[in-house]
């Protein structure tokens, strides 16, 4: 309880971003200090992969793979950076994170922010030769640079699959962030399936997920799910951030997550369960055991935190990690 107590208190008393930062510097040096956690739990197998647990970090909080040995000392069973984008992009004027500690909620128009494909992939590597890389596996989001025109988006996404993919240990191709003009086009039929033919061509065994949005009509899923199975998707990590902020009042721009995305993004998964036999990683709105324990009934395998970790902390992996 020290986070929620004391730690995020001090958090939240500075701008968002800024917090963020702070705590990345944190825990990217003293990450490879902590010792790795030893409690037995449950394993779960998903997509040719091995968990401790069911919980793992969403892309978003570790966009450049700065801090990858503390989020398994933090009690991770694994962990997913990026957005990570062909080339180095500074993302939407500040201020783009926002809080909303009554509904537990975030919005960001970050613009997927990243130091580039090239870069984080020569981070990647050095970590590994320095004998610090995680002891749990790493996935790696990718996905479309704001400067490449839709048509070209395919060589923009292979691009950094062919600097990244030796170090994932699967990679989660991002058609959904509301803050990337014209991005979720990619969700349509013709366009995802040469998407994911061209990824396919190159991407030998390892593991393929693609992260889908919330906002999507049933008849829209039905597609993806079908364009998915058609191209041999390992998963699907459902969902992103929202667009609809019903649940907050006056809202921000941007992509809604935490506690008013819950039953959305459950209700996304419930369907895709009842249409495929896909393994589903279900994100937004976990804040609690009882908030999980529904993703995981409606067809989830996995889970995936972000804004109820900024909310819980370390305790939130704690609590979840037996389910």
């Amino acid at each position: 309880m020290i986070y929620e107590r004391l730690l995020r208190p001090l958090f939240f008393a500075l701008d968002p971003e800024t917090a963020h930062q702070f705590a990345l510097a944190c825990l990217r040096f003293t990450g490879p200090l902590c010792p790795r956690p030893t409690a037995k739990v449950p394993g779960v197998s998903a997509f040719g992969l091995n968990f401790r647990h069911r919980v793992g970090l969403a892309a978003g909080l570790d966009k450049n793979g700065v801090a990858l040995p503390a989020w398994e000392a933090l009690g991770f069973s694994f962990v997913e950076i990026g957005t990570v984008t062909s080339e180095p992009q500074p993302g939407n004027p500040r201020p783009r994170i926002f809080r909303y500690p009554k509904q537990k909620a975030l919005i960001n128009r970050l613009g997927f922010n990243n130091d580039g494909a090239e870069v984080i992939a020569n981070r990647l590597a050095q970590l590994r030769e320095r004998g610090r890389w995680p002891g749990i596996p790493v996935g790696i989001n990718i996905g479309k640079s704001r400067v490449t025109p839709i048509d070209r988006a395919v060589d923009d996404y292979l691009f950094s699959f062919r600097k990244l993919r030796a170090h994932a240990d699967y990679i989660a191709l991002n058609v959904s962030s509301p803050n990337t003009p014209g991005l979720r086009e990619l969700h349509a039929g013709e366009r995802l399936d040469g998407l994911l033919r061209a990824i396919n061509a190159e991407r030998g065994k390892l593991p393929l997920l693609l992260k889908i949005a919330p906002d999507l009509e049933r008849s829209a899923l039905d597609e993806i799910v079908s364009v998915c199975e058609a191209n041999n998707v390992s998963g699907i990590v459902a969902t992103n951030t929202t667009l609809d902020h019903s649940g907050i009042a006056p809202a921000e721009e941007g992509g809604l997550s935490g506690a008013p995305l819950q039953k959305k993004s459950t209700a996304i998964i419930r369907h895709i369960a009842q249409k495929t036999k896909m393994p589903i990683i279900g994100c937004g709105g976990i804040l609690d055991r009882e908030s999980a324990r529904e993703k995981i009934e409606a067809g989830a395998q996995l889970l995936q935190v972000y804004t109820g970790f900024i909310y819980r902390g370390p305790n939130l992996i704690r609590e979840l990690a037996t389910l």
